[in-house]
């Protein structure tokens, strides 16, 4: 075992714990996701050896690789890069669960994808609750109708919602928007469409996890702080 990258993992957990703990949450409903893009199949199976079991890739050709030679079915991968309309039927064959679907444009060609395979494919919506024309993302006044159209699709299913706030010194700073996405999975979930199910908040990375499972997140992203930064 891999004794600097078993500490970096319990260091991160044991801080999930103890946040989870303040804000009176049961660390269960909180999933670490480790982010291995650029990340080597060996590092990843050293990070399973260590008890991870959930991984989130950001690029399909990479992603096909890892996941090719890492061959393992008791791993659960994530896709939470930018997807490509061209690249849906990848995403299908390879993820349990897509998170930053933001097009009816892909959530149709997702779906298409999905229903060749006989696959009904999880996805979370990724909404730029920031306005920045840098990030990908649904605008939060446009969210609901994307969530009621994509509703009809019978080879999706609508976890959650997914966003990346933008970057600030002080991780209090995006508070914020954090509350404007739990916001907005409450507006989403009390319309009660079918096939949407809000159960899932994916927000907070390393430099602000922690104010994000204050703010209700069930799934964080992290990546710097298990395997260090990559080159």
């Amino acid at each position: 075992m891999n004794p600097i990258l078993k500490k970096s993992i319990d260091l991160i957990q044991n801080r999930i714990r103890e946040t989870a703990h303040l804000c009176g949450r049961d660390t269960n409903e909180i999933q670490l996701i480790a982010v291995t893009k650029k990340i080597q199949p060996e590092l990843i199976r050293e990070a399973i050896g260590c008890g991870l079991i959930t991984f989130g890739e950001s690029y399909i050709q990479e992603s096909r690789e890892k996941i090719a030679s890492i061959s393992d079915s008791s791993i659960s991968w994530h896709f939470i890069g930018h997807l490509q309309s061209n690249k849906a039927k990848y995403a299908v064959k390879l993820f349990n669960l897509i998170h930053t679907v933001d097009s009816i444009k892909l959530a149709c060609e997702l779906n298409r994808q999905a229903q060749k395979i006989n696959k009904v494919q999880d996805i979370l919506l990724q909404v730029n609750v920031g306005m920045e024309s840098s990030k990908s993302g649904v605008s939060p006044d446009d969210v609901l109708d994307l969530a009621i159209a994509i509703g009809s699709l019978s080879n999706l299913k609508v976890k959650g919602l997914m966003t990346i706030p933008p970057v600030y010194n002080s991780p209090e700073m995006v508070a914020p928007y954090f509350q404007n996405l739990r916001k907005l999975q409450d507006i989403i979930r009390n319309e009660k469409i079918p096939n949407i199910d809000m159960k899932e908040l994916s927000m907070g990375m390393t430099g602000d996890f922690e104010v994000a499972i204050r703010e209700g997140a069930t799934m964080i992203r992290i990546g710097t702080a298990i395997f260090g930064e990559r080159g």
